[in-house]
């Protein structure tokens, strides 16, 4: 009998182990079945090579994308600039990779730092309720109740020297990277903050929650041990879909001219430099446009796609 427990005992850790992967390979089933899925992620795989592909491209071309070279604005594509150069003679598309990586690290880094402010606001809600989950909720429906574009504007255009910055780094690019992360993630947290609360109001009378509570686990290892690993599902799925909002709300806060500061390039100032150029270089605002929209469908369609992945009442193939 003791030899049998033993067993058991034994079997079980790789019983949970096979089960766990058996539920990641039926999700990774499903979403191979999700066609524009799987197409978003190639599309997306493709534009973080092409933009990782710009130091490379830029030492084998022998250039800098931010020199400014007055007697070759508005060059036609050649050998030397593949998609020609902009309004300051600089090459276009080295200018579009560069800018592809600000933009697609803004809304990672915004989604991720936001989305870490939404889950543990939800979580600390859901799990202890009462007036700590009134007051929580209402700080949420305030923020929701904000008018985003508007307060977004405002906040980019505060001067950071008042604050206790350097001038020099209040003007330089990094200070105007930083300065939209951080301003998109204190606003963009409150969808992610109201999932998770539900989903944790959702889980946190079920059995194993309560047993864990009697054991006298404390309430940060119940909810980082016990809740939050089983309110993942969502959570990913929001996640992603905010990548692409977030992308969004850079390249409109750039466009506007409240976002990354030039020379640094982003695909929304690009897109904001050559709005006075659309009858005489309109191949200047169709490139950065042309690249926000396809990152944000893709994004949005991967999302669809995880979504589908993740849902147990998707059909199982």
């Amino acid at each position: 009998m003791t030899d049998l427990a033993t067993e058991g005992a034994l079997a079980s850790p790789a019983r949970a182990i096979e089960a766990a992967q058996s539920v990641w390979s039926l999700r990774w089933r499903r979403f191979r079945h999700h066609r524009a899925g799987i197409a978003s992620l190639a599309i997306l795989a493709l534009l973080v090579l092409f933009c990782l592909s710009a130091y490379p491209l830029e030492r084998y071309l022998n250039l800098d994308s931010n020199a400014t070279d007055l007697l070759s604005r508005y060059d036609p594509p050649s050998a030397t600039h593949w998609l020609g150069t902009d309004e300051g003679g600089r090459d276009e598309l080295l200018r579009l990779m560069y800018g592809g990586q600000i933009s697609l690290l803004v809304g990672l880094l915004a989604t991720v730092i936001g989305g870490g402010i939404g889950v543990s606001l939800g979580l600390v809600a859901g799990y202890f309720g009462g007036r700590l989950d009134s007051f929580l909720m209402r700080l949420t429906d305030g923020v929701i109740a904000l008018p985003l574009l508007p307060l977004l504007i405002v906040l980019a255009a505060l001067d950071l020297t008042k604050l206790g910055f350097s001038s020099e780094f209040a003007h330089s690019g990094a200070a105007g990277f930083w300065r939209i992360v951080v301003i998109i993630a204190l606003v963009d947290w409150t969808a992610i903050a109201r999932l998770v609360r539900a989903a944790t109001l959702s889980v946190k009378e079920r059995d194993y929650i309560l047993a864990a509570r009697a054991s006298g686990a404390g309430a940060l290892y119940v909810m980082a041990t016990h809740v939050l690993p089983n309110i993942v599902t969502p959570i990913i799925v929001a996640l992603t879909l905010t990548v692409g909002r977030v992308i969004l709300f850079e390249s409109v806060l750039s466009f506007l001219g409240f976002g990354i500061v030039p020379p640094t390039p982003s695909w929304g100032n690009m897109l904001n430099n050559a709005q006075e150029l659309v009858t005489t270089a309109p191949a200047l605002a169709i490139y950065p446009g042309l690249l926000i929209f396809i990152t944000v469908i893709a994004v949005n369609f991967l999302g669809d796609g995880m979504q589908h992945a993740f849902d147990p009442r998707s059909e199982r193939r």
